[in-house]
C-alpha cells in the first residue's frame, strides 16, 4: 500500500468542505475577523470557530486574538505537497488514458473497415 504524507489527509480533509474553501477564498482578498466571516456567511460564531480551527490545523490559516478579537489571514502553507501529489496522479490517469488509446487504435484497426461485408 502506497504511503502518503499524514498532511495530505488533514489538507485535503479541510479543503473538502465548501465552506472552508470559501472561508479561504474571502480571507485571500484581506484578514478578517471570526465575527465578519460568521456575518457573511450567516454562521454562528461556534460555528465558524470550528471551521476556522479546522483550516489552521491543516495550516492554511492563522488567527491571532487582539484585544476581545480574534483576526483570521492565509497561513503559511502553499501546498506544495498536495500539488505534487496531484500532479502524479494525473500523470498516472493520462498514461492510463493513453493506453486506453492506445488499444483501441489497435482493436479498430484490426476489424474489417465498414461496408466490406457481402
Amino acid at each position: 500500500m502506497v504511503q502518503h504524507p499524514p498532511r495530505l489527509d488533514v489538507t485535503f480533509g479541510a479543503l473538502a468542505d465548501g465552506t472552508r474553501r470559501s472561508i479561504l477564498e474571502r480571507l485571500g482578498r484581506g484578514e478578517a475577523s471570526i465575527s465578519d466571516l460568521a456575518g457573511a456567511f450567516a454562521m454562528t460564531l461556534t460555528g465558524m470557530k470550528k471551521h476556522v480551527r479546522v483550516l489552521e490545523d491543516a495550516g492554511l490559516v492563522t488567527s491571532e486574538k487582539i484585544g476581545r478579537v480574534r483576526h483570521c489571514r492565509l497561513g503559511p502553507r502553499r501546498l506544495e505537497e498536495e500539488t505534487a501529489w496531484i500532479a502524479q496522479y494525473q500523470a498516472m490517469l493520462e498514461a492510463r488514458y493513453d493506453r486506453l488509446g492506445a488499444f483501441l487504435e489497435r482493436i479498430q484497426a484490426t476489424q474489417d473497415p465498414p461496408g466490406d461485408h457481402p
